[in-house]
C-alpha cells in the first residue's frame, strides 16, 4: 500500500509541472541575409530580403526597425537582435545593427 500511495504522489507531482513554450517574436535576422543588405538598395529590395519591418514609424518614415527575440522554454538565455535601416530618397543610406550577437541573461 505505501508503494501505491508513493506512486500516486509521484504521478500527481509530475502532472503539476508546467510546460513552457518557446517564444519567438519579430523578424528572423540571419547573418547571411543581413550581409546582403547594401547601401543604395530600394525599400522593396530590403523588404524582399528582410520582410516587413517590425516598426515602421509614421514620425520617422525613412527608418525601418527590425527586431528578433527568441526564448527557449525554461531556458534563461534570450537571443535578441536588432537592425535599423535608414533611407533617403527611398534608397538605403545607413545600416545600424547590434554590435555583437550573443545570448543575454545566462
Amino acid at each position: 500500500m505505501p508503494i501505491m500511495s508513493g506512486l500516486a504522489v509521484l504521478l500527481l507531482a509530475a502532472g503539476a509541472c508546467v510546460y513552457r513554450i518557446d517564444i519567438q517574436q519579430g523578424n528572423l535576422l540571419e547573418e547571411d541575409v543581413i550581409e546582403q543588405v547594401e547601401l543604395g538598395m530600394t525599400r522593396s529590395q530590403v523588404q524582399f530580403l528582410l520582410g516587413t519591418p517590425m516598426i515602421a514609424d509614421s514620425f520617422h518614415q525613412d527608418r525601418w526597425d527590425y527586431t528578433y527575440y527568441f526564448r527557449r522554454g525554461r531556458s534563461r538565455n534570450i537571443d535578441q537582435r536588432w537592425l535599423i535601416v535608414f533611407f533617403e530618397n527611398d534608397v538605403v543610406v545607413r545600416i545600424d545593427r547590434d554590435p555583437t550577437v550573443f545570448p543575454i541573461g545566462r
